[in-house]
């Protein structure tokens, strides 16, 4: 039988080690609140960051790997998307709605050079101006997922969970192939580097509002070269 003063030595130097590595899980916690809407609580996601955290100290063992923040940093931001994702923000009816409203900021754009307001948005498409409000913060929060979930969002979901994922990377390189460098650039940024959309527009000094343009376009171009 393991004697109780080594089983709480353990521990402790678990908790430790924990410890050492919560300011980075704070870090990344509040890195990934700066690209969501205000509706997310940083505290939410520090909280699921530091759970996991936890876990994953209890369990480590340097034997098998001797780099912690390696083995676990990419579990984290995993548990902070699993929560995200379990917010359940995009609905059947809210994808359905986002779609279209999509559909109608472009057509907005084709006269004016920034994206329609919630009441105008409510107008064009004769919908209460909560839900369009409460469908775009949806659509938000899901722009932060990996590509691979963006896309299966959609009546063409299932069709896209059928592609393998080489051939998916494949599909990405060849739409980005036909984009121009600064518009390559947008993608490796925001995915890569995970930059906020004011991030990226002070470094390649482009607004916003266009920045959101091309993310949606390249969404929607992976998609119909897939038969989706």
């Amino acid at each position: 039988m393991i004697p109780n003063a080594y089983v709480e030595d353990m521990k402790h130097r678990e908790d430790q080690l924990a410890i050492q590595y919560l300011p980075a899980v704070k870090a990344m916690a509040f890195r990934l609140k700066e690209r969501l809407p205000s509706s997310i609580e940083y505290s939410d996601l520090s909280a699921i960051g530091t759970e996991e955290l936890i876990k994953l100290a209890r369990r480590y063992d340097d034997s098998l790997n001797d780099n912690f923040w390696g083995y676990a940093k990419k579990r984290v931001y995993g548990a902070m998307l699993d929560y995200l994702r379990s917010l359940d923000v995009l609905s059947r009816a809210n994808r359905k709605l986002v779609k279209a409203i999509d559909h109608a900021i472009e057509e907005y754009r084709l006269t004016h050079d920034e994206e329609p307001s919630d009441e105008e948005l409510a107008t064009v498409l004769e919908e209460d101006v909560e839900k369009i409000h409460e469908a775009r913060v949806a659509s938000n929060i899901y722009t932060v997922m990996p590509l691979h979930d963006q896309l299966q969002v959609g009546d063409e979901g299932a069709a896209l969970a059928q592609v393998e994922r080489e051939e998916l990377i494949d599909v990405i390189k060849n739409v980005l192939s036909g984009y121009k460098e600064r518009e390559q650039m947008i993608i490796q940024l925001y995915y890569f580097e995970e930059l906020t959309l004011k991030e990226i527009s002070d470094v390649l000094n482009i607004t916003e509002s266009r920045i959101s343009q091309i993310h949606k376009s390249v969404l929607h171009k992976i998609k119909e070269s897939i038969g989706a």
